[in-house]
């Protein structure tokens, strides 16, 4: 632990003198910051920005933070550079590049109805465009009007296919990659879809859409469920609230009288 800490304010003393380059230190060490890369992390960026924003560029802004977080902490105890001082520091640069992601964990869970369905509504019109064209031709096509929070992904998946890749794999890759509900499933559908011949593919079409539609009217459900729970909770609030200042009217009242 005495070496870390020396090798920590050597760092330290190094950067602040200008001796190396922050910004290069970063970029010569991204390899080793990208194991704290969240699994999750670029499609949590892709759900609340789509392609507006690009993850590598968010990631390593929270690196830079984290670290100048860190560096900031070691000035303010350079005069006393103690194990406790070091671990404090750490500690607080590991908050600072930690919320981020749980911001934009909070901002999923708070979406996370509106993004599941938009799978079922993307996959509903690609059925549209599979009727005419290959399963692979059909998703090149559908990716202009996709959600973008889905572009970058479709994208990918078509780069994959284009490159020789006919297994399932790609498709599974996307679902990894964008882990809504049902995406696994909805994936195996769409790589069997592109299976077979013609008269096999009108049978499957009829069965994915089948299943597209059995999703959309599930998310229709929970999204009308919640609407009913919320109006529940309201009526209740109302009712305390109306209750209460009740409550407090007698009793101002009765105050009153007695006085």
């Amino acid at each position: 632990m005495e070496i870390i800490i020396i090798a920590i304010v050597i760092l330290f003393i190094l950067i602040y003198n200008k001796t190396i380059d922050e910004k290069k230190f970063i970029n010569d060490n991204k390899k080793y910051f990208e194991i704290l890369r969240e699994d999750d992390y670029n499609f949590l960026v892709y759900a609340k920005y789509g392609e507006k924003v690009e993850p590598d560029t968010l990631f390593q802004k929270r690196i830079t933070y984290a670290i100048g977080i860190f560096f900031l902490f070691m000035f303010l105890f350079i005069d006393d550079v103690s194990l406790i001082n070091v671990m404090l520091a750490i500690l607080v640069a590991g908050f600072v590049f930690k919320m981020p992601y749980m911001n934009l964990k909070k901002y999923y869970k708070s979406h996370l109805h509106h993004i599941d369905i938009m799978l079922p509504y993307y996959l509903k019109s690609l059925e549209i465009l599979i009727q005419h064209y290959t399963v692979p031709v059909a998703i090149g096509k559908s990716i202009n009007d996709a959600p973008d929070i889905f572009k970058p992904g479709l994208r990918e998946l078509i780069e994959k296919i284009n490159s020789g890749d006919s297994s399932i794999n790609p498709y599974m890759d996307f679902a990894n990659a964008y882990p809504v509900r049902d995406s696994m499933r909805m994936m195996r559908l769409l790589y069997r879809l592109g299976l077979g011949g013609q008269e096999k593919k009108q049978e499957r079409l009829l069965m994915f859409s089948r299943t597209v539609s059995n999703l959309q009217a599930k998310a229709r459900e929970t999204k009308y469920k919640e609407r009913l729970d919320h109006m529940g909770n309201q009526t209740m609030i109302m009712l305390v609230v109306t209750g209460v200042s009740v409550m407090i009217v007698i009793l101002g009242s009765m105050l009153t009288m007695i006085g």
